[in-house]
């Protein structure tokens, strides 16, 4: 037996052979040429190719993993556009007389090297991205089409890495997991993994060859491990796992139907995280109460310019009527740091997660704030919405809002459109906020404290470096200790608080909410069942005086 110890991006048992993925290599030579006009034809023709191409797998991928997470298809069609990649392909073609695959292979190589050395995590990320998209091209220059993968039993996908246009392409009924020597936790395969709910690993040294393929295999996506022609005690410890990760399964949609509330009939709101309506089966599908964090920014990334405000009107309208009388709570326009919009122009920021982002965006901007917040007022008239501020850091931010909310009512007002009267209230994610929540409390219907940022502020560790990741610390006393001032400074202002960070999915801090007086946990779908379960289990009191619970 042979153990490989890798990063888990998703978990979960799987058992199966090994198929080690090879990636077709496409070998380039320099070829002088004499007509360059027709290289730079056969590139533009290979290029509409690969966006024609693209197009399809964006189609496929809304269908299996919603718009959001097939939004990589679209930056990747942009990336083709690229005004710069574009010059330097042709540019090479008509100064050296080169071939096409020559030059689209010299500015893969330029691009990807020049993304591999920038300091920031995520556009070092994009560097894959360009290699991807050359390949295509390559492809496309070359006839042929890209290498897939193709099995005719559920195997385990042992590979470099993957890219998203794979990832997509797999057939999930005959892929049972996949193991990766490369990639990052970050990358948007990781996302489109989870997404998908393989089990997979990231950063797994071991070998890609024949000594591996076709081998027996466990991967254990919640330890890291993948067990290779695993001895029998192994195999059979695994298999216990996974019997029991199914009956655990199949035990927790019993609970649907139940009310979130403790042995001690303390109750609790239960609601899901989304980024688009293609989640709401999910939600419907796992009991949610609510929404809980409806990421209206998905709404602005997977356009090619500002999203109107019919556009806007006619989601959030179909998300409240979808949701049916139940809580749906939308966060304002949320872009900035990790998140960009090219149609927005926006400056570069030495530390863009400390520049303009979120509502300082919709303050400066105030015609593109307007907009969104026409439409949900109007959407409002059709279901129980609520509206949200993120990155709130003062309460004069919070009456300059109130202002502009004012000016679009009477707006709606003298044009005669129906709106209703949503709650509004205001994340807490910044350290500003926390210590200044008892007077905020008196300007808002409700707090969501956001842990991401909130954790990413107290620290002062950017969560997108992995570097640090052995300084995160997301249980460190200083963020539990601004949850309790945040639920106590709502409390004594008569209303609720919630968590719709990662940190309200993280089970081993359920009960530790429960005891703060944490009103609302705002999770993905899949974590509903089973924070409902520890709940159902749980009796606060007991908890609080150190008391088997």
């Amino acid at each position: 037996m042979q153990v490989y110890q890798g990063k888990s991006v998703f978990g979960g048992v799987a058992i199966g052979k090994i198929s080690v993925y090879r990636k077709g290599e496409q070998q380039v030579k320099r070829v002088r040429v004499e007509d360059t006009t027709g290289e730079l034809t056969r590139y533009q023709e290979a290029k509409q190719e690969a966006i024609r191409q693209l197009g399809d797998l964006y189609k496929k991928a809304v269908k299996e993993v919603g718009e959001a997470n097939a939004a990589i298809f679209e930056i990747h069609q942009m990336m083709l556009e690229d005004e710069g990649y574009n010059e330097s392909v042709t540019n090479i073609i008509k100064t050296q007389s080169v071939n096409a695959e020559y030059a689209v292979a010299a500015t893969s190589d330029n691009y990807s090297q020049m993304f591999a050395a920038m300091d920031d995590e995520y556009m070092r990320e994009r560097a894959a991205d360009v290699k991807d998209v050359s390949e295509r091209i390559l492809s496309a220059l070359g006839g042929g089409t890209r290498s897939v993968v193709n099995t005719e039993e559920p195997v385990i996908i042992l590979a470099d890495d993957l890219a998203p246009s794979e990832t997509v392409q797999l057939d999930k009924s005959r892929v049972l997991s996949f193991v990766t020597v490369h990639g990052s936790v970050n990358s948007h395969t990781a996302i489109l993994a989870r997404t998908m709910s393989i089990p997979a690993l990231i950063g797994t040294e071991i070998p890609l060859d024949d000594t591996i393929d076709g081998r027996i295999a466990v991967v254990d996506g919640n330890r890291g491990l993948i067990y290779v022609e695993p001895d029998e005690k192994t195999l059979e410890e695994m298999k216990e796992v996974q019997k029991r990760e199914k009956e655990k399964a199949e035990l927790l949609q019993e609970l649907k139907g139940r009310e979130n509330v403790t042995l001690d009939g303390k109750k609790i709101m239960l609601y899901a995280n989304i980024g688009n309506i293609k989640d709401l089966a999910m939600v419907v599908q796992n009991d949610g109460g609510g929404i809980g964090l409806f990421r209206s920014e998905f709404i602005y990334l997977e356009s090619k310019d500002y999203p109107t405000e019919e556009e806007q009107f006619k989601i959030y309208k179909t998300v409240a009527e979808t949701m049916a009388g139940k809580r749906v709570i939308i966060r304002t326009l949320d872009i900035g740091a990790d998140k960009q919009c090219d149609y927005f122009h926006m400056e570069h920021e030495e530390n863009p997660a400390l520049g303009l982002r979120a509502i300082r965006i919709c303050l400066t901007q105030p015609e593109i704030f307007k907009t969104q917040l026409r439409a949900l007022f109007r959407a409002s008239a059709y279901g129980n919405i609520s509206i949200m501020y993120p990155m709130i850091t003062g309460v004069e931010e919070v009456r300059r809002i109130k202002k502009i909310v004012e000016e679009v009512k009477a707006e709606l007002v003298a044009q005669n459109l129906e709106f209703g009267n949503p709650d509004q209230g205001i994340m807490i994610e910044t350290p500003a906020a926390v210590m200044m929540s008892d007077v905020l409390a008196e300007e808002a219907d409700f707090f969501s404290i956001g842990t991401n940022d909130l954790t990413q502020y107290t620290l002062a560790i950017d969560r997108q470096n992995l570097k640090l990741d052995s300084f995160y610390d997301a249980h460190h006393p200083a963020v539990l200790r601004m949850i309790q001032m945040v639920v106590d400074n709502a409390h004594k202002a008569g209303i609720w608080a919630g968590i719709c960070g990662e940190l309200g999915a993280d089970t081993t801090l359920t009960k530790e909410f429960l005891a703060m007086g944490v009103d609302e946990l705002s999770v993905s779908p899949g974590s509903i069942l089973p924070i409902r379960k520890i709940i159902l289990e749980t009796d606060v009191d007991a908890y609080k005086e150190g008391k088997p619970c």
